[in-house]
């Protein structure tokens, strides 16, 4: 295609995206009680061959070429990136200092319980020849771990957003800990590639690059940026100075996060949390939320579903092993997350809605297993399999959610009205992302 005929095609694709995103959003939320974002996800899904696809390959041959998709996948981590800037923007430091050492416990809870239950699976699905060609038992137990514990870090902050909760002890918690969890799995993924022939490099650069950057982001940043937010005090708004600076730090932060392997939502979200509070967090949400959420977020997972083949989970064999890899991810992660709440005094309530929160998996699970499809160390049997736990535990975490903790914290008067309608009226920064 010519630079004409992609510029052609991806104003087309964006109207597509945008269009069934905000149907599909609207839908889950007025008859399933689901948040947007959960509608996001499935408009992705249904865009790329597992429906759109089946029902007419031609004119989504057409509408989505392959020569498009890089275009897509810029605008997509874009998208991720900047809106867990923006969350980072909200995290409450004081309120996660009080809880951290629930949060370290849950993510590591959340990480050994997957490894646990991955060490009965892989060898099982090693015997079913789910795996690559070449692939060994040590990549197949590191894969599978990894693919088990990873938390859904964007759509956890974006459903802990809607529901209200982002600024209290438990969202505090729940994005520290699935930020650590996720950390720690993508590490894994680095060592596994390393093995696969990138070099021990690989492995040393993701956890080394990592631990540094988040070290300098924690510490010295906040006296750095201090300077930022007393400009905005004393100016009273937000000048195209500072935001292009704020703007120059994010690309700088996302570039530093890819770089050494792990992903852009880590960078943007680490800086979100080192930004100065105040006026300056604020105008920074109120202009860059909007066009993020409604525009650039949506991209993102139209660019994961296009690579999603559900079909391919099409005998009751297959659809048993999926059954087996679903039960053995939430059972692992689902309960060790609560279990380990629990034991470090956190009441029931409070860690049942953990569990719930952190067994979705959402699009980072599909961003790990296309890499690892692309890099032949899965077939695509199990990358569908993979990709329907996804979408099944992000399903299973709003009406978990609300089971568990939402209705009574509601009743009580510590979380806002949900979704839809009456979300976009709750006058808090975010209602854009509230909205249906």
């Amino acid at each position: 295609m010519t630079t004409a005929q992609l510029s052609v095609a991806f104003f087309l694709q964006v109207a597509l995206i945008l269009a069934a995103c905000r149907v599909a959003g609207w839908a889950v939320n007025r008859w399933l009680g689901q948040p947007q974002v959960v509608g996001e996800m499935l408009a992705g899904v249904l865009l790329g061959p597992s429906l759109f696809g089946q029902l007419a390959p031609g004119l989504q041959a057409a509408v989505f070429p392959a020569e498009s998709r890089d275009v897509l996948y810029v605008g997509g981590q874009l998208g991720i990136g900047l809106y867990m800037f923006i969350i980072g923007l909200g995290f409450r430091r004081d309120q996660f200092r009080e809880s951290a050492r629930s949060a370290a416990a849950v993510s590591l809870a959340g990480m050994a319980a997957p490894f646990l239950v991955a060490a009965l699976l892989a060898p099982w699905l090693m015997d079913l020849r789910l795996f690559g060609a070449g692939v060994d038992a040590l990549q197949a137990w590191l894969f599978i771990g990894a693919a088990i514990s990873i938390t859904a870090f964007p759509m956890l902050a974006r459903i802990l957003h809607e529901r209200g909760v982002t600024g209290t002890p438990l969202g505090s918690m729940s994005l520290a800990a699935g930020a650590i969890g996720d950390a720690g799995a993508w590490c894994v993924l680095a060592v596994v590639l390393a093995t696969l022939g990138d070099g021990p490099d690989t492995a040393v650069k993701a956890i080394a690059g990592g631990l540094l950057f988040t070290a300098f982001m924690l510490t010295a940043a906040p006296r750095l940026l201090a300077p930022l937010g007393r400009i905005v005090a004393r100016e009273g708004r937000l000048g195209p100075g500072v935001l292009g600076v704020v703007m120059v730090l994010f690309m700088l932060s996302a570039f530093a996060m890819d770089y050494v392997g792990l992903h852009a939502v880590f960078g943007g979200f680490i800086l979100g949390v080192a930004m100065p509070r105040g006026r300056l967090a604020e105008e920074l949400t109120r202009l860059l939320e909007p066009f993020a959420v409604v525009v650039l977020l949506p991209l993102f997972f139209t660019f994961s579903g296009l690579s999603t083949r559900l079909g391919l989970v099409d005998s009751p064999a297959l659809a048993g092993v999926a059954a087996v890899i679903l039960a053995g991810s939430v059972a692992a992660k689902a309960l060790a997350c609560w279990a380990a709440a629990r034991l470090t005094g956190q009441d029931n309530p409070t860690a049942m809605a953990i569990g719930a929160l952190m067994n979705a998996r959402g699009m980072m699970e599909l961003i790990l297993v296309n890499i690892a499809l692309q890099r032949g160390l899965i077939g695509p049997e199990l990358f569908s399999m993979l990709v329907l736990m996804a979408i099944v535990t992000t399903f299973m975490a709003t009406p978990l959610f609300e089971l568990v903790y939402g209705r009574r914290a509601r009743e009580r008067g510590e979380l806002g009205v949900l979704g839809g309608a009456e979300a976009a009226e709750r006058p808090t920064v975010g209602a854009v992302a509230s909205s249906s």
